[in-house]
Order: structure tokens, then sequence, then C-alpha cells
């Protein structure tokens, strides 16, 4: 857990959310205003207290109109090919509150890439019981294929059983969540594609 905390620390997102916000002339309640997020969560975001699931890094991203990838990348890349190496990816969970087991890590798969339209990770699910936060939407679309593990695929009303070598595409926004169906640990290979704001 430690060296998850550093490598977001490293990541400085907290601190990307709030030059943004600031350099756009935005308070805290307008952020709140634009993402439908509450001021105490996206305060913890900023002072990086809390590490944001990817639902609420695209939200913000709508509201700063940056694109996603703008979170993850470093100072300075302007590659036009990134190769990132096993074990380089850059980790994050998704914390639903600080007491919890994060429902999944994911790692950036493209972190050094400036200016790219998809976003691929590299996520693996925790074993949870079902709550409703679990759901969640954002405007774009997302494609998993699942590696290893089982899975409960909630989407809107549908629940679909994925198992190795499935995959699904769909529009993010409609509210969708994952479970965990076996004892082995789930791994899928994840590419998100955020609509312009």
């Amino acid at each position: 857990m430690e060296n998850i905390r550093e490598e977001v620390k490293e990541l400085q997102i907290g601190l990307k959310v709030r030059r943004l916000r600031q350099d756009r002339r935005m308070t805290l309640q307008d952020l709140a205003e634009a993402t439908g997020l509450s001021k105490p969560l996206l305060s913890q975001v900023e002072n990086e207290q809390v590490i944001p699931p990817l639902a609420t890094l695209l939200r913000i991203s709508k509201a700063l109109k940056v694109e996603l990838h703008s979170f993850f990348q470093e100072e300075g890349s302007t590659a036009k090919c990134i190769l990132v190496r096993a074990g380089q990816s850059r980790k994050l969970s998704r914390r639903l509150n600080r007491d919890e087991t994060p429902p999944y890590t994911y790692h950036s798969l493209a972190f050094g890439k400036k200016h790219r339209n998809l976003e691929p990770f590299l996520i693996e699910f925790e074993a949870r019981t079902w709550q409703d936060d679990l759901m969640v939407s954002h405007s774009g679309e997302e494609f998993v294929f699942l590696l290893e593990g089982e899975l409960a695929f909630h989407y809107g009303d549908e629940v679909m059983h994925l198992t190795p070598g499935d995959s699904v595409y769909y529009d993010s926004n409609e509210p969708h969540g994952y479970l965990v169906r076996s004892a082995v640990r789930p791994r899928a290979v994840a590419v998100v594609y955020s609509r312009e704001p």
C-alpha cells in the first residue's frame, strides 16, 4: 500500500487538478457544480488524501476541458511512441472510502504519452460484496478483455458472467460495475475512450 501511495505522489494528480482549476479561475464550488461531485471529495483529491476512481477523473477532466491522460503524463513528455515495460506501469487504487479495501487497482499503460485519445489500463479486481456505489457512469466508451479470473459485469439492469478470454465493449454513459466471481484474482486489460467535452 505504501508503494501505491508513493507512486500516486509522483503522479501529483491532486496538484494537477488544483493547478488546472486555478488556471481556469474556478473555485472548488465551481468545480463541484461542473462535475456533480462534492466539495469535500474534490478537496481530498486536490490534497491527495483520496485516490480518485477513473469515473471521477473523467468528470473532472470534462469540467476542466482537458484529456484524461493529462493526469497520468509526465511533465514535458512529447514522445510519439511510448514503451512501458512490465512492472513500470503507474499503479493506482480506486478507494470508495479510507477504511475499505479498494475494489480494483489500475495501472496506466501509456502514462508517458501526450495527446492520446485512448486510455489503456491493466486492472486487478479485489473481492468485494456488492454495493450500489460500485456502479459508475461517465461519457465515452470502454473495452475490457478479461485475462484471468471471473467477473460478474453489471451493465444497467443486465448482469453478464465473464471468464478468461471474454471481452465487453460498451457505452460507459450507462451505469456499470464489476464483482469478483472467482478465487483467482481477476486481471483485465481495459481501454477507455473519452469523448470530447
